[in-house]
């Protein structure tokens, strides 16, 4: 750039506020344009579609310049934020009227990714969080705020691992990072990540912030005060807030404590794997909340996701929420509470815009309708004999004096803005009314007043007119203009006529032409005073609508529970998972065939499962569905089983699949030890553990003895409730050393040499791996599959036992042949990796002694 000398005033202005915001891009107000200048123009060009232009030019040089209507504006910021930029709007605030030079312009507010709360830029059923992080050694501070619904949170956490868990269950669309701190590429490389300055986690910024925002002396009555961590990232995230809105925020009145023992701690992967709100794919279709997902509300969708992400352990909450289900099928209350609820709208989102200033007529339209069907809610929860039913209804109380005043404020039908009026009902305020009145019917005022001064002056030729240069007149011909009475006074002589005006004829000029604009000027001022008295009664509203959302929820699961045959768990604090006749909740919902149900039975003698059985025999899905079961379990819901009996759960981990994480630099198999060694690491015996298919991204003995390994692991040291999937059938063994092991296998049966999958679990281990039939129903040619048969009757006559994976306690592990396993023997492996040149004389000892093992 240029001096600024060298440049326009106009573009003085610019470049002063763009240096204000040099990594934003500005929007600035030019009329009825939004306009755009140098690089913010050619980068918007590119991502919008819009045509750079040049606007003469400023300091010498041709101004880039892309503009877009101001009206329109909300699409084509839609459409950056979705790029991850961040937009500032500087408006007009000056009066062009009175201003010399250009009007004065400033911004106005800031739109990031993590700071939506425009209806038109958020996804309806996902939380758009803001998200802070503040670590102290190994303890990390996390807060988050869904700016256009108020919630605000905190929760500290120790452990990368425990942080990661965290930040993929959040999912921020933006994530504040100090940048005096290191964090891992997961973390730092995400989308959305945004760098503070260490300032901002100042432990006395946080705490002062924090208390002015909440209006407390301290933090106390929100159990947060010895979160040190934690707070300085509320601080953190709280002033980047209010400096992007603009605005002190008067929504956010509270502050929420997570603790991390609260809930089941679900990991990144077998978040992943569980596919619970988006499939590995990264849509939402073919997910659990796909399948539950049927609230009548977009803020209850919104926290059934919420619940899904975060399972409770805490029995007698889950113990409330069933039997407000059980309440609701046994009276078929749901259906109509449904019914009502779909009248209440998003409210949640719609309170916050209230708060903030920039709710729109058809908000409080929507508003005032979910208040006025409050009543009819609260008459259905009295025929529920429920606890939670009673404090939902004490949460949403009836807000008679607000449904009356936005019966008479909003007319049934608003526009979208109040830019151009139309939006207040006539009989709302009187002044409006006489305002409205005189502009309206100016029409009919000046015919009469024609007919009237026509009669008075007997003037035939006499009328009345309007330009826009002279305004209103008195119209009389060359010919008749002496006979004028003496009070017109002459405007404007014309070739052919002489136009007057009167006094009356200046006084009502003088209203009617300012009317309309002081009436629009006039609506816009209540409009403003409605919204601050809204304001004023926020917090009751806002405990209406999370407790309306909830009653959302809870109704939704109830008809869920009627419509899939969902059954009640019973939760207790023995060491027990028994579930019979159980199904898996998506996959039942996208096949037309009955789904062949399952049980699972495990209790204190009784911990882990060997799965053995074809590929495509359903391990997967049987293992996926026991945890699905679990987790509905424990946000209150019924599940899809007969019977289900479950104890306490900490933790879900599952180390299913296989993919690689190239931009990591990571393996499939490197991937796959990694989210093993979590398991091993961090599973306790309350955990439930799903592994599938451990060791198969090795070789064969590599892969069946980390298999093993792992394996032995849980069941003797762990002793977590585990689900433990192989093609290695030589692991059927491992029952026999551990007695709280069994075997279990997938049900398959050949016909006319073809594979039939019965899908049932049988105790015991699979006979066969039916891996040439899973192979020909693939479409593998028959050629292949012959040539492959001939192999594998050469490999079952010339195989070698397989070294088996020991006990730790050394005893002796049983001997299977292993039908794949390579001719060569262990002693042969080790001898073909070893180069005796390249040795020590101690390092030919010790692989001495390691043959002498092996042998």
């Amino acid at each position: 750039m240029s001096q600024a000398s060298a440049h326009t005033p106009m573009m003085q202005q610019y470049f002063k506020i763009k240096s204000e915001f040099p990594e934003t891009m500005l929007f600035y107000r030019m009329g009825d344009f939004y306009e755009l200048f140098y690089d913010d123009a050619k980068r918007a060009a590119q991502l919008l579609d819009i045509t750079l232009t040049a606007r003469g030019q400023s300091g010498g040089q041709p101004i880039p310049m892309a503009g877009v209507p101001f009206h329109a504006a909300e699409n084509y910021i839609a459409k950056l934020v979705r790029h991850g930029v961040s937009v500032a709007i500087a408006e007009q605030v000056g009066d062009p009227a009175t201003t010399k030079g250009p009007v004065e312009r400033k911004v106005v507010r800031i739109l990031t990714p993590g700071t939506l709360t425009d209806e038109a830029l958020l996804d309806e059923h996902q939380d758009n969080l803001l998200v802070s992080l503040c670590s102290q050694q190994q303890r990390h501070g996390i807060a988050f705020l869904e700016i256009s619904s108020g919630r605000f949170s905190v929760l500290e956490v120790d452990g990368e691992d425990a942080l990661l868990a965290e930040i993929e269950r959040l999912r921020p669309a933006e994530l504040l990072l100090p940048e005096d701190v290191t964090y891992p590429a997961a973390i730092a490389e995400r989308a959305g990540v945004t760098r503070q300055a260490p300032w901002h986690y100042e432990a006395d910024t946080a705490l002062r912030l924090l208390t002015t925002q909440l209006k407390t002396r301290d933090l106390r009555g929100f159990g947060c005060e010895g979160m040190k961590v934690a707070i300085r990232a509320a601080g953190a995230l709280l002033h980047y807030a209010q400096e992007t809105q603009r605005n002190s925020l008067p929504h956010i009145r509270s502050l929420t404590v997570e603790q991390p023992d609260d809930a089941i701690i679900i990991d990144p992967a077998s978040r992943r794997n569980l596919e619970i709100d988006i499939n590995q794919k990264g849509d939402t279709q073919y997910t659990l909340a796909w399948v539950l997902d049927k609230t009548a509300t977009a803020m209850g969708s919104r926290l059934l996701r919420r619940w899904l992400n975060r399972p409770l352990r805490d029995h007698s909450i889950l113990g409330q929420r069933q039997g407000f289900i059980a309440q609701c099928l046994q009276q078929y209350g749901h259906e109509d509470i449904h019914a009502d609820l779909k009248q209440v709208g998003d409210i949640e989102r719609i309170l916050s815009r209230v708060a903030l200033g920039s709710a729109r007529p058809r908000d409080l339209a929507r508003l005032r309708d979910a208040l006025s069907v409050i009543p009819a809610i609260r008459s259905k929860l009295q025929g529920l004999d429920s606890p939670l039913a009673a404090g939902i209804a004490e949460r949403a109380p009836e807000f008679p004096q607000w449904v009356s005043r936005l019966q008479a404020a909003i007319i049934e039908n608003p526009p979208v803005v109040i830019r151009d009026g139309g939006v207040l009902a006539e009989g709302y305020d009187g002044e409006l009314d006489e305002l409205r009145s005189l502009s309206e019917n100016a029409g009919d005022y000046l015919v009469k007043l024609e007919e009237r001064e026509r009669e008075r002056t007997g003037i035939s030729t006499l009328k009345v007119g309007y330009n826009r240069v002279h305004g209103y007149y008195i119209e009389i011909s060359k010919a008749q203009s002496d006979a004028a009475p003496v009070e017109y006074v002459r405007r404007q002589t014309l070739k052919n006529a002489e136009r007057f005006i009167t006094p009356e004829l200046k006084e009502f000029e003088d209203k009617a032409l300012s009317a309309k604009a002081r009436a629009l000027s006039r609506e816009k001022m209540l409009y403003e005073q409605l919204l601050t008295d809204l304001a004023e009664d926020l917090i009751p509203l806002q405990v209406a609508a999370a407790a309306l959302s909830e009653l959302d929820v809870l109704t939704c699961l109830a008809e869920r529970a009627e419509t899939l045959r969902f059954s009640a768990p019973e939760l207790t604090s023995d060491s027990v998972l028994d579930i019979r006749q159980g199904r898996h909740p998506v996959v039942e919902s996208l096949i037309t065939d009955p789904f062949v149900a399952n049980d699972t039975q495990l209790d204190n003698d009784r911990r882990m499962q060997i799965i053995t059985g074809p590929n495509m025999g359903g391990k997967s899905t049987y293992m996926r569905q026991v945890a699905l079961i679990t987790l509905l379990a424990h946000i209150g819901s019924y599940v899809p089983a007969d019977i289900c009996r479950l104890g306490p759960v900490d933790r879900i981990f599952t180390r299913m699949g296989s993919a690689d994480d190239v931009a990591g630099g990571r393996s499939t198999f490197m991937v796959e030890m990694t989210e093993t060694a979590n398991i091993l690491h961090n599973a306790t015996r309350d955990s439930l553990v799903l592994m599938d298919e451990v060791g198969r991204g090795t070789s064969t003995f590599d892969g069946l003895s980390l298999a093993w390994a792992a394996a032995a692991h849980l069941a003797e040291r762990t002793g977590a409730f585990t689900l433990f999937a192989t093609h290695y059938f030589e692991m059927t063994a491992l029952p026999e050393q551990y007695n709280n092991a069994v075997n279990v296998h997938l049900k398959a049966t050949e016909h006319d040499e073809r594979i039939i999958f019965l899908h049932s679990v049988e105790e015991g281990p699979a006979n066969q791996s039916y891996g040439l039939q899973v192979a020909q129903l693939a479409g593998v040619p028959p050629s292949v599959i012959a040539q492959a048969k001939a192999q594998l009757a050469q490999l079952e006559q010339h195989s070698n036992p397989a070294p088996r994976p020991v006990k730790t306690t050394s005893a002796p592990a049983p001997q299977q042949n292993d039908l794949f396993a390579a001719t060569s023997s262990a002693v042969e492996e080790a001898l073909a990796d070893i180069s005796p040149d390249d040795i020590t004389p101690r390092q030919a000892l010790d692989l001495l002694y390691t043959l002498k093992t092996l042998m």
